[in-house]
This record gives structure tokens, sequence and C-alpha cells, in this order.
């Protein structure tokens, strides 16, 4: 399945150069979704985050292989990507060491939008527990009793493919000699909740599926042309919503064929157990501002600029005066910016 045993260095490719690709074998492909993983909660989560989510990643590590499937991770396996504890690294090494999951780098996963040796998931890629999905192009083949399946990735940051092949630059097998190709991103596509996202939904010509992560919230599936978008949701929830209380966790599950990701619900917790009880924000402003408050607030944390300047200009913007968490995030800005000086 995914022990080192059954990774080839090489693959024949015909008339293409002769390249180092991986080759795995598996009945599919199980995909998990922005895990997050962090020592510290983010957002309103409760104390005992950390090991919340690595039970969960441990789950569906154990599902994926007793479905012998390589397990295929869509980005943002980190929350913060630096100054993750020792611990949690030490922890994920062991977790993910027997399986080697295939990794794709997400925008949490790096440092000032920018892929790194400085953070946490090049840790993991030194010390051998991951396949990293760090560069856009043919990732591996997976060879299934149905077929031969290239699977493709494009991480955060980079251009949507156009199809497969790419205009002469793609380094994998020719089309003809695999059944099927499976592409993973970590983009903003235009799904039916997210129509002003900037990845326009159209046939990639030469992929059969593409399967995104970054969204959180679950999406149907859009075929356009020969081409079926999938985008499954993340494993964890982070934001106190209505919406986030009705979601089931799930993973998904790809198998050569299928017209449609099969859902695999992940063991977890009740919503208040890791959430506090209170009361929830304006149904407008969860379905509104909150994810462009958030899309925000993370542009500018990526950014080089320590002036605090923008990020006081976005918070007079959008924070609500009589909201009593406003005052908190007011005082946190405070004390950033006081630091500094």
């Amino acid at each position: 399945m995914t022990d080192e045993s059954s990774v080839t260095q090489t693959l024949s490719v015909g008339p293409r150069p002769e390249v180092d690709l991986p080759c795995v074998t598996g009945q599919g492909l199980f995909f998990v979704a922005d895990p997050h993983v962090a020592d510290v909660p983010p957002g309103q989560r409760l104390p005992g985050y950390r090991e919340q989510v690595l039970d969960k990643l441990a789950a569906c590590l154990e599902e994926a292989s007793r479905r012998e499937m390589p397990l295929v991770l869509l980005g943002d396996l980190f929350h913060w990507p630096r100054d993750n504890s020792n611990t949690l690294l030490v922890s994920l090494m062991e977790l993910f060491r027997p399986h080697q999951p295939f990794v794709l780098v997400g925008n949490h996963d790096k440092y000032q939008a920018r892929w790194t040796r400085d953070v946490s998931l090049a840790v993991l890629r030194e010390a051998g527990v991951v396949r990293l999905m760090h560069e856009p192009g043919p990732q591996f083949v997976l060879e299934s009793p149905q077929g031969r399946v290239l699977v493709g990735a494009t991480p955060d940051g980079f251009r949507l493919p156009r199809g497969y092949p790419g205009p002469g630059k793609d380094q994998g097998p020719d089309r003809s000699q695999v059944d099927t190709v499976v592409w993973c991103t970590h983009h903003n596509i235009s799904f039916p909740d997210f129509l002003d996202r900037a990845g326009r939904i159209r046939e990639l010509p030469g992929i059969d599926w593409l399967v995104n992560g970054h969204i959180h919230r679950v999406q149907p599936q859009v075929r356009a042309g020969n081409t079926l978008w999938a985008n499954p949701g993340n494993i964890t929830r982070l934001t106190f919503t209505r919406l986030s209380r009705e979601r089931v966790p799930a993973a998904a599950v790809w198998t050569p064929g299928c017209e449609e990701l099969e859902r695999w619900p992940v063991p977890h917790q009740d919503f208040y157990t890791v959430f506090p009880r209170q009361e929830f924000p304006p149904e407008e402003q969860e379905q509104q501002g909150e994810s462009r408050f958030l899309e925000g607030l993370e542009r500018l944390a990526m950014r080089r600029s320590r002036e605090g300047t923008g990020l006081k200009d976005f918070l007079s913007a959008n924070l609500c005066g009589d909201a009593p968490e406003s005052g908190l995030i007011w005082d946190l800005y405070q004390e950033v910016v006081d630091g500094d000086q």
C-alpha cells in the first residue's frame, strides 16, 4: 500500500523522458483536508484542541490503511507555519512514519506566503515521514486493480492547471498511459456557495477529477465537461457558527470509476465540548462578515510589514464596537503595537 516497499523510483513513460515519479499500490485515494494542527486552540476552540486533531488524523490514517489506500492531505496540515512545539512535531512524526502520507502545501503551511525550509512542514519532510507536494505537476502514480491513476497537484500560490498535459512542462506519464488523472489543489474556487471566488470551474482537458482543500465547508460536486470538481470540506471545526455546529467533520474516499466521493465521518466530539456555550453572532454576520474578516486578517498576517498601520485600519473598518470581543481584540492589538515600539 503506502509503505516504502510499494514505491518505485522511476516509471517508464513511453515517448516522454524517464522521470523519477513514485508509484504506490492501492484501492483508491483517501483525502483529508485542512486539519489545522496547533498547540494553542485557535479562535474560540476550548483546551484539548491539539489532542483532538491528532486523534482525528490517527483515525483517518487507520481507516486509509484498512481500506488499502494512500492518504492524501489537501493542505493546511498546520494552523501556524512555524513555532510549533517539539512535542507536536514528534507526535506527528510518530503518527505519520508508518504511513508516509502525501501532503499538499496550503497557505497556512507557508511563512509570509512563501514555502521555506524553516517551516514546520519542512521538518516533517526532512524527517522522512511525509511525501511533500510543494511544486505543481504530477506527483505519483497509483496502481489500482481498476487501472493506473496519475495523481497531480497544484499547491497554494500556483495557478490552477489548464489540463493534463500542461503547456509543455508536465514531466509525467503520457496521458494515453494512464486510465485516470486526479488533480489535488488548495485554492479559492467558485463552488456553488462561493461564486465570487477567483478560481473558475471549467473543463480541464485530460483531468478527470479535481479535488480541492482550503474551502472548509463541503460543496456539491460540479461537472464541467469531462472534469469533476469536488470540495470535500475539512476535518476540523474552527469557527463558532451555526454552520459549524451542523457540520459533520469528514474525510473523503475516491475509488476508480466512482461518480461521487464517499464521505467518511471522522470520529469527533460534540460541538459544545470543543466550543463554549454562548450566543451565536447574527446569521448575516456569520455568512458574510465573518469569512471576509478572517480572510482579510489572514492576508494581513502574511505580510512582512510590522508597523501595524494596515491592521489598525482593517480592525477599525470591521470590528463592531458593541461586541464584547471587540474590546479584547483591540487590547491584543495594542499589546502587539506597544511591544514593537
